[in-house]
């Protein structure tokens, strides 16, 4: 079995406590790799090679057209290692390869951009009120920064934090999640072999209350972002806001998903069905309620369906697997518990609502791809972060109903609208509360596009121009032309 080791330093180096544990893989249920698991000092002494790294190491001497380059160069070499990182992936979270590759072969756009937009942060002159001063702004990095990044999409989701993060001249640790920590291990391999200076990039492996919290505490920390369950963000946004530092918040979502009678039903059904089996619906903006109108209901959900039931189960490395494993067994009976209440709350599964035990699930975590419908707005099932292959059909009226049933959640990560009728579209995109509004399509991101939540989903933004700025801080400088004089003691 494949044995991994800590990246500390620009160095793969053995963790202090001595222990290791399993990593499992989701489709066959057995172990395939052991994952160092690391402690308070080996936080300790990776928070202070980024300290060393952001202070007195070369990546401080670089400029940042030399960080920019340094970037572009690691998002060749994770093009080149694409394959094997989806492949670690797959085995580590058993989502579908073809969708692993797909991100992979994406990923290395974030570090192309961000590492072309290094050297385009500008400060600015500032018009003054006061004769004699000539005064500027320069925007410095932030500090070390706490990356601490989910099982769903390990790689992807770290690109997200640290490609900016770099190109703003932080130096980072990370902790990834304890149930897919070995892609992370692997892209720190790139990083040395790309030429990044010693202690810029920094892996710490384990348990939350072993290593997220001592990393999250840790003084020479300055910014913590994360991406996870709104209960865990809690947790940390305190522990973050009590040592006032920097925190940045990608959390849970209960998008709604909204059919209006006037829309390509086609489309929207496959773009619902997107919506909330692809990645077996473990993904923050997954469209778990779907918003379908009264005219057209009854009609559209045997529409949904019938492209619900050729959905294929089984081994996520096979091309014809269109719906994979659920992660973690923790997770696994999370979501049939789920399945148990909504049935509970008076909720019909007119689609799965079973564990999935065909034979080509093999002994892994599968869960049916379940539909329920007579479902209200008040239920668990659709007011909380199921994280599964699990849909919600709620009914409405009219345009007024399906913004007041759409904002009445706490979460407001993501939402969508199906209509032909433009105005609509900008109508609803106007008061959906979402940091995300899509129309007549679900999922589409990118790295020029801000990504973030309103409400409970989190603080700050990734991708984009705005994500930079949140590695940033203001520095504001005075300089007297030497025509100021007068009374020390009277403020200037």
């Amino acid at each position: 079995m494949k044995r991994y080791l800590l990246r500390i330093g620009g160095q793969a180096c053995e963790h202090r406590g001595g222990q290791w544990f399993d990593t499992q893989n989701p489709y066959t249920g057995e172990s395939w790799a052991q994952i160092p698991r690391g402690d308070a000092s080996d936080v300790d002494a990776a928070v202070q090679a980024a300290h060393q790294a952001l202070t007195q190491g070369p990546w401080a001497e670089l400029t940042a057209t030399q960080r920019g380059a340094l970037m572009r160069k690691l998002a060749d070499l994770i093009a080149r290692d694409a394959v094997k990182l989806a492949t670690t992936e797959v085995r580590d979270n058993g989502k579908l390869l073809a969708e692993m590759q797909g991100q992979l072969n994406y990923i290395p756009q974030w570090f192309h951009y961000y590492g072309g937009l290094a050297d385009k942060v500008q400060g600015s002159t500032l018009p003054l009120d006061k004769k004699g001063y000539f005064a500027f702004t320069r925007h410095e990095p932030v500090g070390v920064v706490a990356a601490i990044t989910p099982w769903n999409s390990p790689l992807m989701l770290l690109s997200w934090k640290i490609a900016p993060a770099l190109a703003a001249g932080c130096t980072v640790v990370v902790k990834p999640s304890e149930f897919t920590s070995a892609s992370t291990l692997e892209l720190a391999e790139l990083f040395e072999e790309a030429g990044f200076p010693a202690g810029v990039f920094n892996v710490v492996t384990g348990f939350g209350a072993e290593v997220g919290t001592p990393l999250v505490e840790h003084p020479l920390v300055s910014k913590i972002s994360f991406t996870g369950s709104d209960s865990t963000g809690r947790l940390i946004n305190e522990k973050a806001g009590r040592h006032l530092k920097h925190a940045a918040m990608e959390l849970g979502g209960k998008s709604p998903n909204v059919v209006f009678e006037d829309a390509d039903l086609e489309q929207a059904a496959f773009g619902a069905i997107s919506g909330i089996f692809a990645a077996t619906g473990q993904t923050c903006i997954a469209g778990s309620r779907l918003l379908v109108q009264d005219s057209i209901h009854d009609a559209f959900v045997e529409r949904l369906l019938a492209v619900a039931r050729t959905a294929r189960m089984g081994d996520p490395m096979s091309p014809d697997t269109q719906v994979g494993p659920v992660t973690t067994p923790p997770q696994y009976r999370k979501v049939l518990e789920y399945i148990d209440i909504a049935r509970s709350e008076g909720a019909t599964a007119v689609l799965g609502g079973e564990k999935g035990s065909a034979p080509e699930c093999g002994k892994g975590w599968f869960v049916q791809p379940t539909i329920f419908t007579g479902v209200r707005n008040d239920m668990r099932i659709a007011q909380e972060e199921v994280f599964g292959p699990v849909l919600s059909i709620i009914r409405f009226k009219d345009e007024a109903d399906a913004l007041r049933i759409a904002n009445d959640v706490r979460f407001g990560l993501a939402a969508a609208v199906w209509t032909k009728d433009i105005g609509r579209a900008i109508r609803m995109s106007e008061k959906l509360q979402a940091g995300t509004v899509w129309v007549n399509t679900y999922r589409a991101v990118s790295f020029m596009a801000p990504f973030g939540g309103y409400k409970d989903s989190g603080l700050g933004r990734e991708n984009g121009i705005d994500a930079i700025r949140e590695y940033l801080q203001t520095k504001c400088v005075w300089i007297n032309s030497g025509a100021v004089a007068g009374n020390p003691f009277v403020m200037r």
